[in-house]
């Protein structure tokens, strides 16, 4: 059965972007449509490693990553891999993020990340408390963890570069670490200590809480837009679900759809170098979690995640697109990681994959179409879209309101491609 509506504001996609926006956009009295086939909240949204990363300033491209990218890619267990079989889909992505890593440009792109996190942290305070989800937000901070003196010593100019965009951190060796995190084995090297870092201790409660304040007020239509069509008085939005087909016309749309939002954007005009990367993560169930704060393994690319009743460990890149199947050896990688540090952990009580929508520069998409600003794009965050939702849900309602979006959005236009 066909199913025909008309809306003010369609947002396509019910991840924590779409969710965000569509909270604000309601707070204003504007009428909003949901388009997902998914239970809202659920994908990245829910299985990322609950960080509200405001420190989060360097880009995945960097020199560095440049120089070290053929083992990098070459090895199946390295903390950025590729599959062998969505190369050559890959290529024209994998040439951009080259260029993207060049000195200058990741630089750029730095000082553009550092500008959209720099208030990550109070936003998130302001968001929990409207949901009721303040207990959830806990802050206690964050690690960098490293295994010995001499990467401490490597991370200086890397942290030092942090600093000088408004990051504080900290620089801590064996004796204070071992007096934040007295779980984690002897012997490590030290880590760089975020203060002021908060995180979720449940990311799927929190996203369960913005979704019931959102679905008060707004319809959810549970369908996959496939196709957008302008006209002259608005978007119309094709596509199908379990519930039948759809046809919603909207006086505006906005893209939120995450990993999927490549082929729409194209359909109203803009060619944006989405592509996919894979996130993995396995957990624990536990009275006490083995840690008190998030902690990354800088070497090992993943973070151990101290959540509620439980342990997760998560992260590792991996460029796959959206239909092969999981990889068994990223899942074997993390848990092998984990239990070099905690050996007694014994099987995974449950293992996930999702995906992340990744932009070659690593700044997400935020603005108008180049065909018209009854279209509006609001994907492409990369690993930090729970930490940007709050303030991308600002810049796209400020825009369609016609108040602007609070600062300079010229780095994350669609047409900077």
């Amino acid at each position: 059965m066909l199913t025909r509506e008309t809306t003010d504001i369609a947002v396509i996609g019910a991840g924590v972007i779409g969710l965000t926006i569509a909270l604000e956009l309601i707070d204003q009295g504007r009428e909003v449509v949901l388009v997902d086939p998914d239970p809202p909240g659920m994908g990245a949204s829910y299985g990322n490693a609950g960080t509200i990363a405001g420190y989060a300033t360097s880009p995945v491209g960097t020199p560095d990553v440049l120089r070290s990218l053929p083992s990098l890619l070459l090895s199946r267990t390295s903390p950025l891999a590729i599959r062998h079989r969505a190369l050559p889909s890959l290529a024209p992505w994998l040439l951009r993020f080259l260029w993207q890593s060049l000195p200058a440009r990741a630089e750029r792109n730095s000082r553009a990340l550092a500008a959209l996190l720099s208030d990550a942290s109070e936003r998130w305070d302001d968001l929990a408390l409207r949901v009721q989800g303040a207990g959830i937000l806990q802050r206690r901070g964050c690690l960098y963890l490293y295994e010995t003196p001499a990467a401490r010593i490597a991370a200086e100019a890397e942290m030092a570069r942090r600093r000088a965009l408004g990051v504080e951190v900290e620089l801590i060796g064996p004796d204070r670490l071992a007096e934040l995190e007295p779980g984690l084995p002897p012997g490590m090297g030290g880590a760089a200590f975020f203060p002021q870092a908060t995180f979720l201790d449940d990311p799927g409660r929190m996203m369960g809480l913005i979704a019931d304040a959102v679905l008060q007020k707004a319809r959810h239509l549970k369908a996959r837009a496939t196709r957008l069509t302008r006209g002259p008085d608005g978007v119309v939005i094709e596509g199908g679900g379990k519930d039948g087909g759809l046809h919603l016309h909207a006086r505006r749309v906005v893209i939120a759809a995450g990993a999927h939002s490549r082929r729409l954007a194209a359909q109203v005009g803009d060619r944006i170098p989405l592509d996919t990367e894979r996130g993995y993560h396995v957990e624990w169930d536990m009275a006490e979690p083995l840690l008190s704060r998030p902690t990354c393994p800088t070497a090992r690319g993943f973070y151990f995640c101290p959540m509620a009743g439980r342990l997760r460990v998560a992260g590792t890149v991996e460029l796959g697109g959206l239909t092969l199947p999981p990889s068994p050896h990223r899942i074997a990688k993390l848990v092998e990681g984990a239990r070099t540090f905690f050996p007694d952990l014994g099987t995974p009580d449950r293992e996930w994959m999702g995906f992340r929508p990744s932009i070659p520069d690593s700044l997400p998409v935020i603005g108008p179409s180049a065909g018209g600003p009854e279209v509006i794009h609001a994907f492409g965050h990369g690993h930090i879209g729970v930490t940007l939702a709050p303030i991308t849900a600002r810049i796209v309602v400020g825009l369609l309101s016609g108040k602007g979006a609070g600062l300079d959005i010229a780095p994350y236009r669609a047409n900077r491609f």
